[in-house]
């Protein structure tokens, strides 16, 4: 069955971009008399908040969308989360990481060969990582892609795909290499959620089933890393369908950062679903 799903972070108000990624998605499944899902993605505890998660279930329930229950909840699911990490730390395929991003962006700016040595910072000595441990010191757990080429062995590094139906930024679209080694040694998990992104939408695709993940081409490249992670858990490899971006006025994509129009508004100025959902072509 065809199962797919938006997942919002309730960090703040949905906007048009929002609108035209779910109604992408909810038309979809419609089509092919499949599932859609709504997951609230909200591991980051800084910037969640709970009015935020009830305003994504009245935007969307007022466009006229419908979706399966139980809504998942990943804050709800941290446990399950700190198991794979366990898992991949178990196999030796994670490293702590004491940089601050702000180290790691301060280096890359410095390095005289670009930035790929230093997204890739590999594992401190046993002796610094020990004396930051003993300074409580905070860290990432980093997946290291040198271990994980190892551990997959040559053949399957080498031959590992993924399936966009959709077109990437560039028009890419079939059966498509995976190239992880251009965001360098991902961090998973994080000292004030204990997983990051990565990990957490991976894992929750393959417990939800999702057979198609539609979501927005500026998540094009997210793909590579994530594949990354699904081969070296066994989970199954959905289908991706990237879509174009909205943009503005001005040119620029809807973005919650820049304060753009949020549904809310455009529902207070008197716009109607029916008129919103035809500007954005459904």
């Amino acid at each position: 069955m065809f199962v797919t799903r938006f997942a919002p972070s309730p960090t703040g108000r949905l906007h048009r971009g929002h609108a035209f990624s779910a109604l992408t998605a909810w038309t979809a499944a419609k089509a092919e008399n499949g599932r859609f899902l709504l997951r609230i993605e909200d591991i980051d505890p800084t910037r969640c908040r709970p009015e935020y998660e009830a305003a994504i279930f009245e935007d969307l329930a007022w466009l006229g969308l419908d979706w399966d229950m139980p809504v998942r909840r990943q804050s709800d699911h941290l446990d399950d989360y700190v198991a794979v990490i366990e898992a991949l730390r178990g196999r030796g395929l994670l490293y702590r990481c004491f940089r601050t991003r702000k180290e790691i962006t301060d280096a890359i700016g410095d390095a005289p060969h670009g930035a790929m040595e230093v997204a890739r910072p590999g594992p401190h000595g046993a002796e610094e990582e020990a004396r930051l441990l003993a300074e409580g010191r905070p860290f990432a757990w980093r997946l290291s892609l040198d271990r994980a080429r190892e551990a997959l062995g040559e053949a399957v590094w080498n031959g590992l795909t993924f399936v966009e139906e959709g077109k990437g930024p560039n028009g890419q679209t079939g059966v498509l290499p995976v190239r992880p080694e251009a965001a360098g040694d991902v961090v998973l998990a994080r000292k004030d959620a204990g997983v990051a992104y990565h990990l957490a939408v991976t894992h929750d695709d393959a417990r939800q089933g999702v057979t198609h993940v539609i979501r927005g081409q500026d998540l094009f490249e997210a793909t590579h890393v994530q594949r990354l992670v699904q081969t070296l858990m066994g989970w199954p490899a959905p289908a991706y369908r990237h879509h174009r971006l909205l943009t503005g006025p001005d040119g620029r994509r809807y973005a919650k950062r820049d304060r753009s129009v949020t549904l809310a508004e455009l529902r207070a100025g008197g716009m109607t679903p029916e008129t919103l959902r035809a500007e954005l072509g459904f």
